[in-house]
């Protein structure tokens, strides 16, 4: 089977039920925590993952360390958790994977704050510009799907770095606006901590595309 990626949608949020857009960076609901877990049991491609690939929001760290517990690197845990494994899957955070919007809830958290949060990550990704809304982070559609355009090369590289390896798959979790940007599918509409798979397909360069895999 070829290798696939799977996009997923970060389970539900705080914003998601107050409506309140102007929270900054709101975690995971105790509801979404539950979702996370379920994604965590119903997930049937654990097993051929190599790498998973967040945004920084806290809501989509948190969907990411509980829905694959099982299959995360223990060093991402508190020993004394019981989660992870040994030499397991390795988690990046991906400042490009942020949602589209400048509005509180779409807009991360200070470094030194997320590293308080998360201390078992590593945050150096994210720059000496984060977590600004400008740049290739700003919310015109042009900028955005830019900003796609990088993700989707990247998980090319990724790809190509795996392709000798048994654990060829790649989980990205994200956010429901910006991932119709990133699959190139505007009617795309993942429940939460929802996700689906695809597979990669290569234009004339540097074009990379996102093409729903036939077997999910």
């Amino acid at each position: 089977m070829a290798a696939q990626i799977h996009v997923v949608r970060h389970a539900e949020s705080v914003h998601n039920v107050t409506k309140n857009f102007s929270q900054l960076d709101p975690p995971l609901t105790s509801l979404g925590f539950e979702q996370a877990a379920k994604l965590a049991n119903s997930f049937p491609h654990g097993g051929r993952v190599g790498i998973i690939i967040t945004s920084p929001l806290r809501r989509a760290i948190q969907t990411a360390l509980t829905a694959f517990s099982s299959i995360l690197d223990k060093r991402y845990f508190d020993p004394d958790s019981g989660y992870g494994v040994e030499n397991g899957v390795s988690l990046v955070i991906d400042p490009l994977l942020q949602e589209r919007s400048a509005l509180g809830c779409d807009t991360g958290s200070d470094q030194a704050i997320l590293q308080t949060a998360f201390p078992k990550l590593n945050f150096e990704e994210l720059g000496n510009g984060w977590p600004s809304k400008k740049g290739i982070f700003s919310a015109g559609d042009e900028v955005v799907h830019e900003r796609a355009k990088k993700v989707r090369s990247s998980l090319n590289v990724r790809s190509e770095q795996l392709k000798n390896s048994k654990k060829r798959d790649i989980v990205i979790v994200t956010h429901g606006v910006f991932m119709k940007f990133l699959t190139e599918e505007s009617d795309i509409d993942l429940p939460k901590a929802g996700w689906k798979s695809y597979t990669i397909e290569k234009g004339r360069e540097p074009d990379v595309k996102l093409v729903a895999a036939d077997v999910i």
